[in-house]
């Protein structure tokens, strides 16, 4: 059977005979199955978006009590010893983490419903105890299981299930970030480099605007990021925005390379796991010791908007990269975005102090351009930016994120991620993610 019989038997598309007209069985056909992507997307945006905000006001209590009890950073490698353990305990020995969820978009690759669980807990242990680690990869992983079961729980096939699988990937992204334009995009644009998958437009808009809609309803408040004042623009502003873009892509690459080569370097290192973990706790704390300041602990919001007015170390954008390459090399769980914008941010902020800029600006330019490199998502990056920043500085967002999609390679967040088209001919290459 093809995939066009195959359409019209399940009754997935609007089908137009010869003369160009839709015959009526066929309309009330995908008429229902219009309201079917609907009710999924109303339905993952729920269950995920309720999961994303209790997960959320975890990750800012847990957050709070860490910096008002500065002790609890050296029970770190204890804390680490305990999240091995859990995922022992739930017989997953091979956590692949994000990649997983990204191989199960790409082909058949299962994701079992602990996920879930394992992640939520793993990550809230490690941001309480004072690891350098994110949330917002951490989400995509946790939506990811949810919608993926949830399309089991619903009897859908394994192609609807994949669509399924991206609805919790968008809706707890939405909830957790309060970008729904982004969520409901990244989630589409991530597993394959150069392929949006539009077949999940509806029901990833409708589960992240129903997540995001749920979060703002609890009482979520979004975090947004204010540029008081956009240059008017001009060629040499044009040069300058060019010149941290491409700059940015470089520092992405370094991010993504030292990020995948700690995870093996520990583990060439250390087999036992409990141990590893431990070493890794212990040399979070060192650093930590040894540099006098909690800046580079936990996701690090705070840093980002002292970047904002110009104030972040200068040091900050490589120090932080240091602490979240041991921390997720070592085995404590969270996400990998949060960091990406915080070094971004930081570079930008340093940028700009260098040669006189405005740091508000560049801190967002180097904030798009790093969640850009790393991700390989330029439509995303776009959004992600007008949705924290504003349309105002739209111009030199699009020319940052042009350039540092442009200038980051091959390199990835996600070594899953099929990179299909090439990022400066149009040539098809299907290649995975360095």
């Amino acid at each position: 059977m093809t995939e066009e019989e195959e359409s019209k038997k399940d009754g997935t598309a609007f089908d137009f005979d010869h003369d160009g007209k839709l015959s009526r069985k066929d309309f009330f056909l995908g008429l229902v199955y219009l309201f079917r992507l609907i009710f999924v997307g109303v339905a993952v945006g729920l269950v995920a978006g309720l999961v994303g905000v209790a997960f959320s006001e975890l990750i800012l209590l847990v957050t709070a009590f860490r910096k008002t009890h500065d002790w609890i950073l050296f029970f770190l490698p204890l804390a680490g010893i305990g999240i091995v353990f859990f995922y022992h305990l739930l017989k997953d020995r091979e956590d692949r983490g994000t990649n997983l969820i990204i191989d199960s978009l790409s082909g058949e690759e299962p994701v079992p419903i602990r996920k879930a669980p394992e992640i939520f807990v793993a990550t809230v242990i490690s941001h309480l105890f004072g690891a350098s680690v994110g949330r917002e990869g951490a989400a995509l992983q946790l939506g990811g299981s949810i919608g993926y079961n949830m399309g089991k729980l619903f009897r859908f096939r394994d192609e609807d299930r994949k669509v399924v699988t991206m609805c919790g990937m968008s809706a707890v992204f939405s909830a957790l970030f309060g970008t729904p334009l982004t969520a409901a995009f990244f989630a589409m644009e991530v597993s394959n480099v150069g392929v949006i998958q539009y077949s999940a437009l509806i029901p990833c808009v409708v589960a992240s605007l129903t997540a995001n809609g749920l979060a703002l309803f609890m009482g979520y408040e979004v975090e947004l990021f204010t540029v008081h004042i956009v240059p008017t623009m001009s060629i040499g502003n044009a040069v300058l925005a060019s010149i941290l873009a491409i700059l940015s892509g470089f520092v992405s690459i370094l991010l993504c390379v030292s990020l995948h080569r700690s995870g093996k370097l520990f583990k060439k290192m250390i087999a036992n796991p409990y141990i590893r973990i431990a070493v890794g706790g212990a040399i979070v704390i060192a650093l930590t010791m040894l540099l006098q300041t909690r800046a580079y602990n936990g996701a690090g919001m705070d840093i980002i908007e002292e970047a904002f007015k110009g104030e972040a170390p200068h040091p900050a954008f490589l120090l932080k990269m240091l602490f979240t390459a041991i921390s997720l090399g070592a085995g404590f769980k969270g996400g990998e975005i949060v960091p990406s914008l915080y070094i971004g941010a930081t570079f930008g902020s340093l940028y700009a102090n260098l040669f006189g800029l405005k740091p508000d600006l560049c801190a967002a330019i180097g904030m798009g351009s790093l969640f850009c490199g790393a991700t390989n998502c330029p439509v995303s990056s776009l959004f992600i930016c007008l949705e924290l920043f504003g349309y105002a500085g739209m111009p030199y967002y699009l020319i940052a994120i042009a350039m540092s999609y442009a200038f980051s390679g091959y390199y990835s967040l996600y070594s899953s991620q099929n990179i299909r088209h090439s990022k400066l001919r149009n040539r098809l290459i299907n290649r995975k993610g360095k």
